[in-house]
């Protein structure tokens, strides 16, 4: 067992609510770019002294509407500009945001209504109004809906005409910080979504210790376009920590034309999951290899990487800083340009993002400080920073947290950004947070000697073969999406004589592909899902991944499959998580199939 406790970076709190920080920004400098607000093909500047005197007047029409202290607000929206702003006004009044993942089906929205007893309720379009008013009947507390595409702000503000301003401040200023702030409901990777209750001392103090870890990130001059769902408390952690420190925030939800958005934004830094990073790594070398450009790319690609990996160890040959040097002419500029032009840094998280994307893109020029979280740790527990990175890893402990690894591998937390418990649900809370207020995370980690923490697996994704062989899936999986062709990877195997995988193509790589081996444009997947050529592609990217683990734990089978797995259909949270249980359901035949020929003939 190694247990590692890492003294607190910041100091004591010294708001009590989150919103303390939108009127202490306008209190500061009230003429200071806060938000960048997109209003058609132009950004427009927002100001601190604006947006707080926008919250304020939302915040009064929810006093208007009857809101009490404590009474909880669901919101349902993409991300954007009103979300941050009904977030603050809900959370200065101290009432309690409980968000809704916009792309959630009638029965989850239904479900975190009536557990949470959601008394009002913002949302974005038409259909999600559409879904409410269908689940309507099963939750009766829902007083309110309001709805953001018809005039919400509008309207809600409109309802505080007879409220004072200064009942607003009375309200922020009597909220503790050991209060509710916002109850979080997982994604449901494993069975019905549980609300998470975070307090403001929770998210205060993620908030504080990250930004003090990462201010060169966070700061007054630096900004970033969140594209996440703020319904994800890794956006919401970033959504609060960039108001706190004075980094301009934008928002966009168009991931069809985010290039365009980073482009005209121009961050300094962004905030995503690995697969962003792996498509825009994959999409950048497929076209240099379409452009007849490969042998420059893959020289680059080598160079970036063995420029960041002599960083780490402290050593860079000449040769390789000549060949970078050429190569940040040649292509490392156009990945940078791809992101806005100013963009040094990003935030991961979510799921691991690998060392050699790690080290490739910190090569590039873009130093990508990895971090480890739950909706249970308040976002962020670890996280790589400036001055203590180490590519691979999730970075250390963030200030104030204690981490242990359990005799059975599991790391254990204890400190401030552990949740209060979960909603209504006393014994989900006794299984996990023990009796001595360690959290169980159930995923399988490490702690080296210097305090790095290294993610494994998932304790309950753990393979284990019928030779009793103990597979961490992750490893693997995370290494054939590294193909260009891959969009998704499914390891199985438990109580299986030997390890196989599932794989989907990249619907957006496919098209390429037709076109280098010269079929026709319009070929469907499943024609060619036997072909030699698209098969060694595939094989090719089973066997680099099978370099990793030995040969007990290789895939030695795979089955191609003729339709990807999305967050629209099912398979995917939406924070681009897989649904292992729902794919395991939905493709038992294709699992059977694979083992029912017996044995590989190389398997050991």
């Amino acid at each position: 067992m190694r247990e590692l406790s890492v003294p607190s970076l910041a100091p004591d709190p010294s708001e009590c609510s989150v919103a303390d920080y939108v009127y202490d920004n306008a209190a500061r400098d009230p003429q200071r770019t806060a938000l960048r607000r997109r209003n058609a093909d132009q950004w427009s500047d927002v100001s601190a002294g604006t947006f707080a005197a926008e919250v304020t007047e939302l915040a009064r029409g929810l006093i208007g509407a009857g809101l009490q202290r404590g009474d909880r607000i669901a919101l349902m929206s993409k991300t954007r500009y009103e979300w941050t702003l009904v977030d603050f006004a809900a959370l200065a009044i101290g009432a309690v945001v409980v968000p809704i993942y916009e792309t959630s089906s009638a029965e989850q929205v239904g479900w975190i209504l009536s557990d949470s007893g959601a008394v009002a309720m913002v949302v974005e379009t038409p259909e999600h109004q559409a879904i409410v008013q269908e689940v309507r009947a099963n939750t009766p507390e829902l007083r309110h809906l309001w709805q953001i595409e018809a005039g919400a702000v509008a309207t809600i503000g409109a309802l505080g005409e007879l409220v004072d301003a200064a009942d607003v401040g009375t309200r922020r200023q009597g909220t503790r910080i050991d209060d509710l702030a916002s109850i979080i409901y997982t994604s449901g990777t494993t069975g019905r979504p549980k609300g998470c209750e975070l307090s403001h001392r929770n998210f205060i103090t993620e908030v504080s210790e990250v930004t003090t870890g990462l201010h060169q990130l966070f700061a007054e001059g630096t900004s970033t376009l969140l594209f996440l769902p703020i319904a994800h408390v890794f956006g919401r952690a970033i959504e609060i920590g960039a108001l706190a420190t004075g980094c301009v925030l934008g928002h966009t939800a168009d991931i069809r034309n985010l290039l365009d958005d980073l482009k005209g934004f121009q961050p300094t830094f962004v905030l995503s999951v690995p697969r962003v990073f792996e498509k825009v790594y994959n999409t950048a070398r497929q076209r240099a290899h379409t452009d007849g450009k490969e042998r420059i790319f893959d020289l680059a690609e080598r160079a970036a990487i063995r420029y960041s990996v002599g960083l780490e160890s402290g050593s860079i040959p000449k040769r390789v800083k000549l060949q970078h040097a050429i190569f940040d002419r040649l292509v490392y500029g156009k990945l940078r340009a791809a992101l806005g032009g100013r963009c040094d840094a990003a935030v991961s998280g979510g799921a691991p993002l690998g060392a050699r994307l790690g080290h490739f893109f910190r090569g590039v020029g873009i130093t990508i400080y990895e971090g480890y979280g739950l909706t249970e740790t308040t976002a962020g527990v670890c996280v790589n920073r400036p001055d203590a990175i180490r590519v691979g890893s999730v970075g250390m402990p963030v200030g104030g947290t204690t981490a242990r690894v359990g005799d059975d591998g599991e790391l254990l937390l204890r400190g401030p950004l552990v949740f209060q418990g979960y909603w209504r649900n006393d014994e989900a809370t006794k299984q996990a947070i023990d009796a001595d207020g360690w959290f169980h995370t159930g995923d399988i980690g490490e702690i080296d000697a210097a305090g790095y923490v290294t993610i494994t697996g998932r304790k309950k994704e753990i393979i284990v073969t019928a030779a009793g062989k103990n597979v961490a899936p992750a490893v693997l999986e995370d290494r054939v999406r590294a193909h260009w062709l891959v969009s998704q990877c499914l390891v199985v195997g438990d109580r299986q004589p030997f390890i196989a995988a599932l794989i989907t193509v990249d619907p957006e790589a496919f098209p390429t592909w037709l076109k280098d081996v010269g079929r026709d444009g319009s070929t469907d997947l499943s024609a060619v899902l036997d072909d030699p050529g698209l098969r060694g592609e595939f094989q090719s990217a089973i066997d680099e991944a099978n370099k990793a683990v030995s040969k007990a734990e290789a895939i030695r089978k795979f089955i191609v499959l003729p339709h990807d797995w999305t967050e629209a259909t099912g398979e995917l949270t939406p924070s681009l998580k897989l649904k292992r249980n729902v794919v395991q359901a939905a493709c038992a035949d294709e699992i059977a199939a694979l083992y029912a020929s017996g044995r590989p003939a190389d398997s050991a």
